[in-house]
């Protein structure tokens, strides 16, 4: 392994941006002589397909198993409802600015000649989609593929076993948390699989672009930046014009929030990870804003857990980009579903790596876009992977930033925020050997 430890050792942001970079100069120089690289594409994509609904049942059944009964009392229901709908409002803004920008129209990615588009299939009515989220064997969904009834089953499924894990009878608790482990084992085996699957993506990155170049050209390069421009659009309305309005509602300056939550904001951007912000957020939250222990060490997990608005937004535009670059809007219908399946995805999906990626997939399963190797969905879904880095920077901000700012609106509504500490020029911050002053 010394040989590759080079590869290994480098980062892999960069090995994922150079095998895009390398793919599309290829493309453009070789030209359909490149479509040899197409089978290590495949393999990628199969990678990805094998991990998706191991990553549904092991981590969304240990998010959902992970939040305690006592905790989905006032404060907790106030600030799951409010994720749910913020993540709702999220999804929906991606959709928008997707229909609104079009990243993608025009390219028209056609399969080879001996695969089908899956374009073709039509996709269910929204009233036979909303009723088919209820499955009839859960068994059954999980071995045809079917992401709404995985999640709902598993959903309810962790929830269950929160009430079993928490039961007063001795012999059903210790049960409950037998079977907890059983899962929280399993989805860190998931997380370390997906690591192993991502250091295979630059060469799998690589092989897609260079297809997909080598048959559309430099022409591609236009839709990229079209979606990461919309994309950026829609982060900056959503916090803006979304959390800023909820904040300004309930009577929190939007200005003095975004002032005292930068530094989570601009941490959240560079190591793109929710999880990996939070200390720095709950610091900010005990000594920036004034927030009780009480609220904060409840809602900023379960933010860095459930709460996905950047990655919604994200799936919202990249969806968008995906029907147009195949040559095949998403209807009304569609977009609905993704929407519902946005929501029910963030519960679990938001700790593991490359949730963005691996979520987007999901979606596009959920409207009847599979991501089959070799065919338009798959080449186009590869170019989003492709900048999948730049966009995640983004997404990531939008997430911590919507995890504040609930948490404070929570905070405000039940009497837990000192509005000492929301000054305009000045924050007094009160610490446990005493007071600190700040400028």
């Amino acid at each position: 392994m010394k040989l590759f430890s080079w590869y290994f050792k480098s980062n892999l942001l960069m090995r994922i941006l150079v095998g895009l970079i390398l793919g599309a100069v290829c493309g453009i120089i070789f030209g359909p002589k490149i479509a040899w690289v197409n089978p290590f594409g495949e393999i990628f994509i199969r990678l990805l397909k094998m991990i998706v609904l191991p990553v549904i049942v092991f981590t969304l059944t240990v998010g959902a198993a992970s939040v305690h009964p006592s905790q989905l009392g006032r404060v907790g229901v106030k600030a799951l409802m409010t994720y749910m709908i913020t993540t709702a409002l999220a999804v929906t803004l991606g959709l928008v600015f997707g229909n609104l920008f079009q990243p993608g129209a025009g390219m028209k990615i056609a399969a080879t000649a001996t695969q089908v588009a899956t374009a073709d299939v039509a996709p269910p009515s929204l009233v036979d989609t909303i009723i088919n989220i209820v499955p009839k064997n859960p068994y059954g969904a999980i071995a045809e593929g079917h992401i709404l009834p995985v999640i709902f089953f598993f959903l309810i499924f962790g929830i269950g076993l929160a009430h079993v894990r928490n039961s007063e009878n001795e012999q059903i608790r210790e049960s409950g948390e037998t079977l907890f482990r059983f899962f929280n084992g399993s989805a860190e085996v998931i997380y370390l699989v997906v690591q192993w699957i991502l250091q295979y993506a630059p060469i799998g990155v690589f092989a897609l672009i260079a297809v997909v170049f080598g048959k559309q050209g430099a022409e591609a390069f236009g839709p990229l930046g079209m979606t990461t421009l919309a994309v950026y659009l829609a982060f900056a309305t959503h916090m803006a014009g979304v959390y800023g309005g909820l904040l300004s509602f309930f009577k929190i300056n939007p200005i003095a929030f975004f002032s005292k939550a930068k530094e989570a904001i601009v941490t959240a951007f560079v190591t793109r990870s929710s999880g990996g912000t939070l200390p720095v957020s709950m610091d900010i939250a005990d000594t920036e804003m004034g927030i009780s222990k009480g609220v904060y060490s409840f809602s900023l997990p379960l933010g860095a857990t459930i709460n996905m608005d950047g990655t919604a937004i994200y799936q919202g535009v990249c969806a968008i980009f995906v029907g147009f670059a195949i040559g095949t809007p998403l209807n009304l219908s569609q977009q609905l579903t993704i929407i519902a399946t946005a929501v029910l995805a963030s519960i679990g999906t938001a700790g593991v790596p490359g949730a963005g990626a691996i979520m987007l997939m999901m979606v596009l399963d959920s409207v009847g876009l599979k991501v089959e190797a070799g065919s338009p969905v798959a080449m186009a879904y590869a170019m989003i992977f492709g900048i999948d880095a730049l966009l995640d920077m983004g997404r990531t901000a939008c997430n911590v930033t919507g995890d504040m700012a609930v948490t404070c609106i929570v905070a405000k509504t039940e009497q837990e925020m000192d509005e000492s500490y929301w000054g305009k020029y000045k924050k007094t911050v009160v610490a446990e050997g005493g007071a600190l002053a700040k400028a």
